[in-house]
């Protein structure tokens, strides 16, 4: 019976010997199964960082375009109002200056003695009062296409820039 309890120190050293190096094997890959999901996630995380920078960028990029726009849009119609002020000005000068015209060519018509000479200060005035018409028509329609001009930059420049920023493809 001595042989046996000698047998049972050595079977029970052979097993806590065996325990002992699989508790210390599983700590390892446990540890290592850590190492690799900590990485894993540390990596996701970048990556995840870095999708989240990229809209945030393209969010402020399209806020700020949009308030580009919005200033363009305001310069447009200022300068638009501005321009229909002063032409509405300049129409009322000419309404003006061809009242004052015709006051005159009446006043002259009131003074004839003949009827040729009414006939003479009638083709003077609608003759002058043509040319005058068809000349400040030619300025005042110069000066609508001037407005239009000015008045559209600020929106031709936002369209041009939207084609350059906008019509390219994406940088990957």
């Amino acid at each position: 019976m001595a042989a046996e309890p000698k047998e049972s120190k050595r079977a029970i050293a052979l097993v806590a010997g065996n325990a002992t190096a699989g508790a210390a094997q599983a700590k390892t890959m446990m540890d290592e199964g850590a190492n690799q999901a900590r990485a894993a996630m540390e990596k996701n995380m970048e990556q995840v960082t870095k999708t989240a920078e990229g809209f945030f960028k393209a969010a402020e990029e399209a806020a700020e375009f949009g308030r580009g726009n919005i200033e363009a849009m305001t310069k447009a119609a200022q300068t638009f109002a501005t321009g229909m002020q002063d032409i509405g000005k300049q129409v009322f000068a000419v309404q003006q200056a061809l009242t004052d015209h015709a006051m005159e060519s009446a006043k002259a018509l009131a003074a004839v003695k003949s009827l040729k000479e009414a006939a003479d200060i009638q083709a003077a005035f609608a003759k002058a009062s043509m040319e005058r018409s068809m000349s400040e028509a030619a300025k005042l329609q110069e000066a609508t296409f001037k407005l239009a001009e000015q008045a559209y930059a600020p929106l031709t420049a936002r369209m041009t820039l939207a084609v350059e920023k906008f019509g390219k493809p994406l940088a990957a």
